[in-house]
């Protein structure tokens, strides 16, 4: 057997050579954080990961201080998918399916209690980008970065995920596959919020009341209704 070279995010196995196996590695240094993340993907070892649309594990190791964690190879992100059909959006017959699929897999995380809480076309994977039709599965559990553009508004605000957040993502994405651009192209979390509003409406008060990052983005004045009032952009200082 060769050695092991590792990167960083460790995700699939990439190749193997005369003298070593290249995979693509998740470097998780941080044990809680590891740890976490083995706790979820043992819970969803509960489900059949073809059937659910999720990422096949294959357990981990130890690799010094590191904690890699296996995963079956898959062939592209679904943002690469897009940007090869030129951001042109996906025809229906190939839209379809893929929302089909996503909903599926967060229907099978609920059923074991599990929100993703970072879907966004970069954890979503194309099995095999030639096959028809399109087969994709979530990837990236435990470690959620949400990625502006996706998050639920409450999330922003500090919120806890639930699976409201997911579905609010899974629109979004649905968005994006549908017309090859994301809905909410915000470079900070003020002008993705000022987006929503502007678009949907503003969050109700009692949402806005448990907020954490709330004071951040509005004025409270229990003399009007609703109480809160999004700030102008240069009241506003973005916590994150």
């Amino acid at each position: 057997a060769g050695h092991l070279r590792l990167t960083n995010n460790f995700k699939a196995l990439l190749g193997e050579g005369a003298f070593g196996i290249v995979a693509k590695c998740r470097d998780t240094k941080n044990q809680p954080k590891a740890k976490l993340e083995i706790f979820i993907l043992e819970q969803l070892r509960q489900l059949d990961p073809d059937a659910a649309n999720i990422v096949k594990w294959d357990g981990f190791f130890q690799d010094g201080e590191r904690v890699c964690l296996k995963f079956e190879l898959l062939d592209q992100c679904l943002w690469d998918y897009i940007r090869d059909r030129n951001k042109q959006g996906l025809p229906i017959s190939e839209f379809r399916p893929i929302l089909g699929q996503l909903t599926n897999a967060l229907s099978h995380l609920g059923s074991v209690g599990i929100v993703h809480a970072d879907l966004k076309p970069g954890n979503i994977m194309v099995v095999n980008r030639h096959e028809s039709p399109v087969k994709v599965k979530l990837i990236d559990f435990g470690l959620a970065c949400p990625k502006l553009g996706y998050s639920a508004p409450e999330v922003v605000l500090g919120l806890p995920y639930n699976e409201a957040s997911d579905m609010w993502s899974l629109g979004l994405v649905a968005v994006e596959l549908a017309t090859g651009v994301p809905l909410y192209p915000a470079e900070n979390e003020y002008d993705y919020l000022k987006f929503i509003i502007e678009t949907q409406g503003q969050p109700p008060d009692h949402v806005l009341d448990s907020g954490i990052y709330t004071d951040d983005y509005f004025i409270e004045d229990n003399y009007k209704q609703p109480r809160w009032t999004f700030k102008i952009d240069e009241e506003c200082d973005s916590p994150q």
